[in-house]
């Protein structure tokens, strides 16, 4: 790890991994989830950026490779005139990484990665776990916050690849808790977003962390904020 991935020594998590890592399993759906949602995936290598340490150990876990953190600032997506500096976490896996002769994760080449000719993603293998597949997008591309001016919490995804969020879409409304979204709208910065209704987004956010311990694949700072916004919002509605 360069400059030591993050500020404290911790080996890496111990979390149930499969030797294959295109195998349907909670930890392969979360770290294909996290791929697609603020990855760079070519023939050669994949890239996979977080904010938050330990997320970045356990899709390190999942599937090797170097991990290098940073600071970095960015513009909100919404509103490009606010920057915001933060943790950032880069997973780097080289397909000739310890002696991989075979293509990135054992293939050869970027169709043995879960995506087609296209570059569409293809996520079937992880359909029995589409909770842990849509954290790992969440936590990729997506934003909780607590909006003052109503009192509510907003989930919301931010990409610029249109059908990833199309994909996204179909997800949630396939999950056993009613989270209707609305459309996907441009953001000012080029990319698409859509968010989940605000009166469905307690429950779904409560769905969406409810099983994270068993498995460790979560984020536990993307978890506090949902918490506190939560908790903010039972404030709201009580005053």
């Amino acid at each position: 790890m360069s400059e030591s991935a993050g500020h404290e020594d911790e080996d890496r998590l111990e979390i149930e991994v499969p030797a294959d890592p295109l195998a349907g399993h909670p930890t392969t759906a979360y770290f294909w989830g996290h791929v697609a949602g603020s990855g760079d995936v070519s023939d050669e290598a994949i890239e996979v950026v977080t904010n938050d340490e330990v997320s970045a150990q356990v899709i390190a876990t999942v599937a090797g490779g170097d991990l290098e953190y940073d600071t970095t600032s960015r513009e909100y997506a919404h509103d490009t005139s606010i920057t915001r500096t933060e943790d950032e976490y880069t997973l780097s896996i080289d397909g000739d990484d310890e002696g991989n002769d075979t293509g990135l994760l054992g293939r050869s080449g970027a169709l043995g990665l879960p995506v087609d000719g296209r570059g569409n993603y293809r996520f079937g293998a992880f359909s029995e776990h589409d909770r842990e597949l849509l954290r790992g997008l969440l936590e990729g591309c997506g934003t909780i916050c607590f909006k003052s001016s109503s009192g509510t919490v907003g989930i919301s995804f931010v990409h610029d690849d249109r059908e990833l969020l199309e994909l996204t879409r179909e997800l949630i409304a396939d999950c056993p808790v009613d989270a209707p979204t609305g459309a996907l709208s441009e953001t000012s910065s080029g990319g698409y977003w859509f968010g989940v209704d605000d009166d469905a987004a307690p429950a779904f956010g409560a769905w969406l962390y409810e099983t994270c311990e068993e498995t460790g694949c979560f984020a536990p700072s993307r978890r506090r904020k949902l918490e506190r916004s939560l908790e903010r919002a039972d404030a709201y509605d009580d005053a």
